[in-house]
């Protein structure tokens, strides 16, 4: 029973998340040739104030980001 986690920031829609599974599932069954029902993926959402990425919070790097637009 394959496991696939998928960390990510939170807003996507239950749509997208629908879409996320399907085709990952799909690219997963075609490359390992498992069955669909064999498949789990969890999905977690993490806060960017819980993801840090060369050494700098995520929320921060987005908040640079975006004065830098401005």
């Amino acid at each position: 029973m394959p496991v696939i986690k998928i960390e990510m920031f939170p807003g996507r829609t239950l749509e997208q998340k629908r879409a996320i599974a399907k085709a990952v599932t799909d690219s997963f069954v075609a490359a390992a040739n498992a069955t669909p029902q064999s498949v789990h993926i969890l999905f977690s959402e993490i806060a960017q104030d819980d993801w840090a990425v060369a050494g700098q919070l995520c929320s921060d790097r987005a908040a640079a980001a975006q004065s830098d637009k401005t």
